[in-house]
């Protein structure tokens, strides 16, 4: 029995649909992820989860119960808000308190629990704080606790590390994901990040125009993207257009450049495809002349040029015009010291770092 399902949940706010029959289900003690941009569906759905929305359609079951029409109140949900909501005139400790004191814990029993969180999030001595007196980061921690006391089935997180700065970003999503991991809390977590969605989850929903576009885990949803929208949302995708040549090849472009790919795909030779390529997927050398280009052509790589490189730390990102087209390779930065605008390339795409797609 999954711990949350979405059954053909459906949203509409005047003439915009938020959610278009959203199904999804969610294991026990799982992290899941909603990704996508602004505006696709994502939050939505959070806030119906937790009851501060109500469907047009569809059903929720907590733990196989039906929940569609219960309060927020009554749904035992934990939520943490990208503002951290925490009441400026409370402590740290009577913060995480809160949701414990309404459902009519004894003081000994909240207080104990309240210290055993914040010392868990890293604030064991800053119980006695108030909001105004903590980091952006350590707010938020204090926000996770909170939500984490009263035990919830259900753990909603809401873009919690966008306020963030990078550094402190970073660190907190690690913090989430071991405490998470820790303590089995079946998780929802909304975020526009990729990065942060790969790193962070089991499981990555992505979510366009209300609709779920592809669920799985981290790295099938990067090596392995089933819609053209996915492809290009997570993460970057040189997307090309061709046609099957035979089981591991396709032509690329009017000039019809061969370009061999990775076999296993179940399409008839003609049929027209994207290819779709990753950056690192593709090696590139510096060549001294056009005749050593055309040499590395005769050995079957491809020729091409820098036209533009981007310093990324490890990497550097390259845009070159090539055989295929215009490019975008990612290389080590200490291969891409002496690049520069005009330098002279040959390239190979590894095949197994490509993958088809139907055109239409």
């Amino acid at each position: 029995m999954a711990a949350l399902e979405l059954r053909g949940v459906r949203k509409q706010f005047g003439e915009v649909v938020a959610l278009r029959g959203l199904s999804l289900e969610v294991a026990s003690g799982e992290l899941v992820s909603l990704l996508g941009p602004s505006g696709c569906g994502k939050t939505t759905a959070l806030r119906i989860i937790a009851g501060f929305e109500h469907p047009d359609g569809g059903e929720l079951l907590v733990e196989g119960r039906d929940v569609t029409r219960i309060p927020a109140n009554r749904r035992n949900m934990g939520m943490v808000f990208q503002a951290y909501s925490l009441f400026p005139n409370m402590t740290a400790r009577e913060n995480v308190e809160f949701g414990l004191k309404v459902r009519g814990q004894d003081r000994a029993r909240r207080q104990r629990r309240a210290d055993e969180l914040l010392e868990l999030v890293g604030l064991g001595g800053r119980a006695g704080r108030y909001p105004n007196e903590l980091s952006g980061g350590q707010q938020q921690r204090v926000a996770l606790a909170r939500a984490l006391a009263i035990e919830p089935a259900v753990l909603l997180l809401d873009e919690p590390l966008s306020a963030l700065d990078a550094k402190v970003r970073l660190q907190l999503r690690q913090e989430i994901r071991d405490l998470q991991k820790r303590l089995g809390t079946t998780t929802v977590y909304v975020t526009h990040d990729q990065e942060e969605a790969l790193s962070i989850s089991d499981r990555v929903a992505v979510m366009s125009e209300g609709v779920l576009e592809q669920v799985g885990r981290p790295a099938e949803i990067y090596r392995d993207p089933r819609t053209p929208f996915v492809a290009e949302f997570v993460g970057t995708m040189n997307r090309l257009e061709g046609k099957l040549a035979g089981p591991t090849s396709v032509l690329v472009g009017e000039a019809g450049v061969p370009l061999t790919v990775q076999a296993g795909h179940e399409r008839a030779p003609g049929e027209a495809v994207l290819v779709l390529i990753r950056p690192e997927s593709i090696a590139v050398e510096e060549a001294a002349s056009a005749a050593e280009v055309d040499s590395a052509r005769a050995r079957g790589s491809l020729g091409g040029r820098v036209l533009a490189f981007t310093f990324l730390g490890p990497v550097t990102r390259l845009v070159l015009d090539t055989d295929l087209g215009p490019l975008v390779a990612d290389v080590p930065s200490i291969q891409a010291l002496t690049y520069a605008s005009g330098t002279l390339v040959s390239l190979r795409v590894d095949p197994a770092g490509t993958h088809l797609l139907g055109a239409g």
